[in-house]
């Protein structure tokens, strides 16, 4: 339940800060006084869309503030989704700076407006004038008969079930359309898939191939800077090993004048050494490598080959060409299995269908059976409300969906209907077609007091749900929302002194405008003052003896 709000800056608001109670409550004041500005700010912090204008004074933040006592069972769902720590005293805190920049906090950690918005429409119901077209929204209706079937835990568990199904059924449709339509397609790749694993492409092989060629193609060149290279270092007579030779010996003559000379002729040998084996690996290489015109005419046709594949699959470099044959090996081995596929995931999808028409036929089943004793529940109270004639009446039937998407919902198979009529010897229709605004208002009151019973909703807010009505019916609204006090806590914004003097707690908006900006404040009423406002919602404002007579009698006879 709501248990304290607190408001600053927002729209006439400067600061004020209210303690809530259980049971039931009702807030009065004259029109204009800020009823409805508490309400804003009431939907603001529980993610409401906001805006800009609302800030009493710009260069202040602007913060409403609200405590929950809260049920661990019924929340905790969220808070593990949302990866939240979950506390018996929930604070939710909105923002909104002088920047224009909103932001949200549950228990002080920040949150999206969206978790905010989700957590929200979970802890209070504003009933609003106009929510009453609501009742003709099919969703809605289906809400309504779960929540009073306590279907709740049921539909996450079903909805797991029908999320995986859809998930499956989606890839069992695409699987099949490969099959149809990619069969061309597939005979195309599998020619490419050929063609590729008949070319042996290996690793590396295109470098290879690439220097074997030019190699061979520079044939001439090469046998003669081998030729040169061995006649300059080994061969000729002025060769660098000769030379190297005379160079030793007159550095050898040399060390008897000049003793230093001695490491020349070590570092000489060791150059001796180097280039003689430079010679013979020269002259190896001269005697292996191979120049015949048949092995270039080989490597030219491997080479072209490769050239070929390249251009045909668009690629520059040769990693990615064993790439594509690799990708195309997968697709084509895919599609060859695919009917093994499809089988396979018919299997999975029969035994998914199998289970979610289990948890579906429970589902059906519970809202089957409080559908007879909701319908009672309703329509004895719109007979209390002063109509007599009144029939109210819930469809429950299968979906008839032959198509694809098969007769499953996210909220299982069951269409529900709300039907109703007003008058008698009239059979009951649905009520977007045959129900007056002030009929589908009070119809929704009966509808959310028999879903009181059951706790759907830790606070529920009417906001002038009285509008229309006044003597016997006004009285009855009051008996109807003390009762719903019972399980809930209820607050409601009205004119009535029939419903006021039915409240648990009364709260009193007014407008202070002793200084130089009006403000909007609201404070709980005494008995004594309880007495006064409401003597002064039966006279009209002006306080007689008579009306505050009438005022002792109506609040002593609502205790």
């Amino acid at each position: 339940m709501l248990k304290h709000l607190a408001i600053s800056n927002y729209a006439l608001i400067d600061s004020l800060s209210i303690t809530f109670d259980d049971g039931f409550s009702v807030i009065t004041g004259e029109t204009g006084a800020g009823k409805s500005i508490l309400l804003g700010a009431l939907g603001f912090v529980l993610g409401e869309r906001s805006d800009s204008s609302i800030m009493l004074d710009e260069t202040k933040k602007c913060t409403v503030e609200a405590t929950f006592v809260v049920d661990n069972e019924r929340f905790k769902s969220f808070f593990e989704a949302n990866d939240l720590d979950f506390e018996e005293e929930l604070i939710l805190r909105r923002e909104l700076t002088p920047t224009k920049k909103s932001r949200a906090f549950i228990n002080d950690t920040p949150v999206t407006i969206q978790q905010l918005k989700e957590l929200g429409s979970q802890l209070v119901d504003i009933h609003s004038q106009h929510d009453s077209l609501l009742l003709t929204n099919a969703d809605f209706q289906l809400k309504i008969v779960d929540d009073a079937a306590d279907n709740t835990l049921l539909l996450v568990d079903y909805q797991k079930v029908y999320n995986s199904f859809v998930t499956l059924r989606n890839e069992l449709k695409r699987l099949r359309e490969m099959a149809q339509k990619n069969v061309a397609e597939n005979d195309f790749l599998a020619f490419q898939l050929d063609e590729l694993i008949k070319a042996d492409l290996q690793e590396n092989e295109y470098e290879e191939v690439s220097q074997r060629l030019e190699l061979l193609e520079n044939a001439e060149e090469v046998k003669t800077l081998l030729a040169q290279s061995l006649s300059s270092l080994s061969e000729s007579e002025y060769s660098i090993l000769n030379q190297l030779n005379d160079l030793k010996s007159s550095v050898d003559r040399l060390r008897r004048y000049i003793p230093q000379a001695e490491q020349y002729l070590e570092r000489i040998d060791s150059t001796k050494i180097e280039l003689k084996d430079i010679a013979q690996d020269l002259d190896s290489l001269q005697d292996s490598t191979q120049f015949d015109t048949d092995s270039l005419n080989e490597i030219q046709e491997r080479f072209d080959l490769i050239q070929r594949l390249m251009m045909k699959h668009h690629v520059s470099d040769y990693v990615e060409l064993l790439k594509i044959r690799e990708e195309l090996q997968q697709k084509v081995g895919a599609f060859a299995n695919i009917d093994e596929e499809i089988a396979k995931k018919e299997q999975e999808l029969k035994r998914c269908e199998k289970e979610l028409t289990k948890h579906a036929d429970n589902l059906s089943d519970k809202r089957k059976k409080v559908k007879v004793s909701f319908e009672k529940s309703v329509t004895e109270i719109l007979r209390q409300l002063k109509m007599p004639h009144a029939v109210f009446e819930i469809e429950i039937s299968e979906f008839s969906n032959s198509s694809e998407n098969s007769k499953f919902t996210i909220t299982g198979k069951d269409r529900v209907r709300f039907l109703f009529s007003a008058n008698k010897g009239i059979a009951p229709d649905d009520m977007s077609r045959v129900a007056s605004g002030g009929e589908l208002s009070r119809l929704m009151l009966a509808i959310k007091a028999v879903a009181a019973e059951n706790a759907y909703i830790p606070t529920l807010i009417f906001d002038e749900i009285d509008t229309g009505v006044s003597g016997e019916v006004a009285s009855k609204l009051g008996d109807i929302m003390q009762k719903m006090g019972e399980n809930l806590q209820i607050v409601s914004i009205t004119h009535l002194p029939q419903i006021a003097s039915k409240a648990k707690n009364h709260f009193f908006v007014y407008k202070d405008e002793s200084e130089q900006k009006t403000r909007s404040c609201i404070r709980q009423l005494s008995h004594d003052e309880r007495v006064t406002e409401i003597a002064k919602m039966l006279s009209n404002d002006k306080i007689t003896p008579e009306a505050i007579k009438a005022a002792e009698v109506i609040l002593d006879f609502s205790r």
